[in-house]
């Protein structure tokens, strides 16, 4: 169902009435909130070899990423949820807590695996910052005004993922990587505490009781299908009976959750969401794409930066400039344009269109292309984001009820976090695959390419940007598809206002219980 048929929810902005005056100083918190784990993202993208050359472990990279953007896909629907039932302040502020303490415990880590399970305690509290974040824009903010908010996410969307690489190269280069992590722990605290003091929502007074098979389903699900992609081609075959097994796990897990959500009482992701208008899947396709693109881009080209085309960490992060700034701007302009005119589905087009060329391009790149040609085609994919990322997000939007803003939101970071630890797991598959067949034994493993014999390096190098090349074929073809996706949008006027708060029975309208 279309947001211009939205029935009334109490937690909207009455209709008729216009953004409070101090929404921006809010939504100024809870964009602080979303920067630390967009920096936290980044950053580490950034930082990954010098860490890989401190812990070891370099067959272990993808997890690093993968251990983080899995628990975060789990546990965003439950965040969601609980802010729909609860408190979405409450909810938040838990989040932004559990992800300050997995900061904490990353940035003391001693080994790999200490570092894997502190980012899954990390991932904990990101499914609730990016869920919660544009559930609650979509709580302060009617449809037809977030174009001019759209600006601020994208802007701060946009520092996390320029000044992300930067303040890694940075940190890494003067400071040691573990404040790549601790750096998270005075930004933490200055968003929880203003969101604690400037946020303010109707508390939902609920005694649903939470999904708790559904959660157990999805969980069983996306394990299953992250494991059979890490592990597939690499630990095992692809025909072994252990990748059938996962791949078998996975289809019934979805068998079972979609089975199940069809009857519980209070569903983790109600599917009316997905059946009330063909734009809200084909957004969620469109925002599965933009994860991909997000993730392996900022984890694999400063890979690709640094070990073959000899940048160090502080310039690799450099590098990522000429793709990010246009998101920063595009995001800006598109926002604008659409709160002017109520059109958007344009850019969604143009956005994929974009991501393919740049992502084909980047798909020819060898151990002699230079750092100005990789810069110049990575400026097409951020224009390609810029266009597609926050434009996808507020189609969602636009496409639920507001009883469901939560839920709903919590779906769209799903597929984000889903898609990018889907292509982290499997892109990181090939690169270990194609280091490992061009290295001698062990060294793979390393962590410490230029310190191996010129030869061997040089097979490191050759075997890095055969994975590179491979991996942006398979985003070209993906943002190939979410163009067609894009096309297939129904452009639905939006709104102008929020729903109208609810009359109680005796026809008056009631005032809610403030957080």
């Amino acid at each position: 169902m279309s947001a211009s048929t939205s029935s009334p929810s109490p937690g909207g902005p009455a209709a008729g009435t216009p953004p409070s005056p101090n929404v921006r100083w809010v939504l100024l918190g809870v964009m602080l909130a979303m920067l630390l784990s967009m920096l936290d993202t980044m950053v580490v993208g950034t930082a990954m070899p010098t860490i890989v050359g401190d812990l070891g472990g370099l067959r272990h990279i993808s997890w690093v990423v993968t251990a983080y953007t899995l628990v975060t896909a789990v546990t965003t629907p439950v965040w969601g949820k609980l802010g729909d039932l609860y408190s979405r302040k409450h909810t938040y502020l838990a989040s932004v807590a559990v992800f300050v303490v997995g900061s904490a415990v990353c940035g003391a880590a001693q080994s790999m695996t200490w570092l894997i399970l502190a980012r899954a305690l990390q991932g904990v509290g990101a499914g609730g910052i990016g869920a919660g974040a544009f559930a609650l824009i979509g709580a302060l903010v009617p449809p037809r005004e977030r174009g001019r908010y759209q600006g601020m996410s994208a802007s701060v969307m946009a520092i996390g993922t320029i000044g992300g690489p930067l303040l890694g190269g940075f940190i890494t280069g003067h400071l040691g990587w573990r404040w790549a992590f601790y750096i998270n722990l005075p930004l933490g605290a200055l968003a929880f505490v203003w969101l604690w003091v400037m946020l303010r929502l109707p508390r939902n007074r609920s005694k649903a009781t939470i999904d708790w098979p559904g959660i157990v389903l999805l969980a069983v699900t996306i394990t299953a299908a992250v494991l059979a992609t890490t592990c597939a081609g690499t630990t095992y075959a692809w025909g072994s009976w252990q990748i059938v097994a996962l791949g078998v796990a996975t289809l019934v897990g979805l068998a079972g959750f979609i089975a199940w959500q069809k009857r519980a009482a209070e569903p983790l992701m109600p599917l009316r969401i997905f059946a009330g208008h063909r734009n809200f899947p084909l957004a969620l396709g469109m925002i599965l794409v933009a994860g991909v693109v997000m993730f392996a881009g900022g984890l694999y080209l400063p890979l690709f930066q640094q070990t073959a085309q000899g940048a160090s960490a502080t310039n690799s992060g450099l590098l990522m400039v000429p793709m990010l700034i246009p998101v920063v701007i595009v995001s800006t302009i598109a926002g604008k344009v659409m709160s002017a005119t109520g059109r958007y589905k344009i850019f969604p087009v143009l956005g994929a269109a974009f991501l393919t060329a740049g992502a084909a391009l980047l798909a020819t790149m060898d151990t002699g292309t230079s750092r100005l040609v990789t810069c110049s085609y990575m400026v097409l994919i951020g224009l390609g984001l810029g266009c597609l990322m926050q434009m996808a997000t507020t189609i969602a939007q636009n496409s639920v009820e507001m009883r469901d803003m939560g839920a709903a939101m919590s779906s769209t970071q799903l597929f984000r976090t889903l898609g990018g630890s889907l292509a982290v797991a499997a892109f990181g598959s090939i690169v270990t695959r194609a280091t490992q067949h061009h290295l001698p034994g062990g060294a793979a493993d390393s962590g410490a390419p230029a310190a191996l014999s010129a030869a061997a390096r040089a097979a490191y190098v050759d075997g890095l940007a055969g994975a590179t090349r491979q991996i942006f074929l398979v985003i070209a073809i993906l943002c190939a598809a979410a163009f067609a996706v894009a096309l297939a949008v129904k452009e639905v006027p939006l709104k102008k206002a929020g729903p109208p708060r609810p009359a109680t029975a005796d026809g008056k309208t009631p005032v809610p219980t403030a957080d």
